[in-house]
């Protein structure tokens, strides 16, 4: 844990959704090291949630596990009320949390389709429209959403997700410069393979174009994106807003 001379982010709360595993975890870790109080969420993994806490303030932070279906703006209410009423502010939102799996478009229906779109797009909206007046009120806040390569690079079987992910671009981008004066950051950070234990409903990965090649030879790790949140996440990263970042070992050129 960073020490008290050098905690940036000392005072801000911070929401990581789906923050179970992966690069959730990593990012709760990451911004509680550099101070942040930090909310780490599930929809229903407790277990998980608890034990990512308690490695936080085993490492001398703070952190408090919630539960909550991000697609449901009832318990997103209610999530973010939770927050704001035990530790006064929300400031940093890093939204995560996502479904995904591989279905051939003949095979994929609309009930499929919808699940992956509310949880991407709807639930990262849900939140977005909840904590903007509370980084308003205290004139910061920075706003992470986590994308996917599959929404730029093409990907079969994976048209559910390519276009939810997609779609966090715009509201990305729109979010910048609705709140960019009112010292408020929105940016997208988008992960191209990322090793380690998936979950059963991710699939294999998807059929990219080229295979996927990856020109640094090897698959990231969640620890990679999670730093990305992190510097995004601090006071010096008030000039970087409205953007796409690609962290991908080189899978995907711009």
């Amino acid at each position: 844990m960073s020490t008290e001379t050098n905690r940036p982010l000392a005072g801000k709360v911070a929401l990581v959704t789906g923050s179970a595993r992966r690069i959730g975890r990593e990012s709760a870790l990451l911004l509680a090291r550099e101070g942040a109080h930090v909310i780490v969420h599930a929809k229903s993994s407790r277990a998980e949630i608890e034990a990512v806490a308690a490695e936080i303030r085993a490492e001398g932070g703070t952190a408090t596990p919630l539960l909550a279906d991000v697609t449901k703006e009832d318990e997103v209410r209610d999530l973010v009320g939770k927050i704001v009423d035990e530790t006064g502010r929300l400031d940093i939102l890093v939204n995560n949390a996502a479904v995904r799996g591989e279905r051939a478009l003949a095979d994929l229906d609309l009930a499929t389709f919808r699940a992956i779109y509310a949880v991407i797009v709807e639930g990262a909206f849900l939140l977005t429209q909840a904590g903007v007046p509370h980084m308003v009120r205290n004139g910061f806040g920075r706003i992470i959403s986590i994308g996917g390569v599959a929404a730029h690079a093409g990907v079969s079987h994976r048209v559910h997700v390519a276009t939810a992910k997609a779609a966090l671009v715009g509201l990305t981008k729109a979010v910048a410069v609705e709140f960019g004066e009112q010292g408020i950051t929105a940016n997208l950070v988008v992960p191209g393979r990322i090793g380690g234990v998936r979950s059963s409903t991710s699939g294999a990965g998807g059929a990219f174009p080229g295979g996927g090649y990856l020109p640094v030879g090897h698959e990231g790790a969640p620890r990679n994106v999670a730093e990305i949140v992190r510097v995004l996440a601090l006071p010096t990263g008030d000039f970087i807003t409205g953007q796409t970042i690609h962290v991908n070992g080189g899978m995907y050129l711009p």
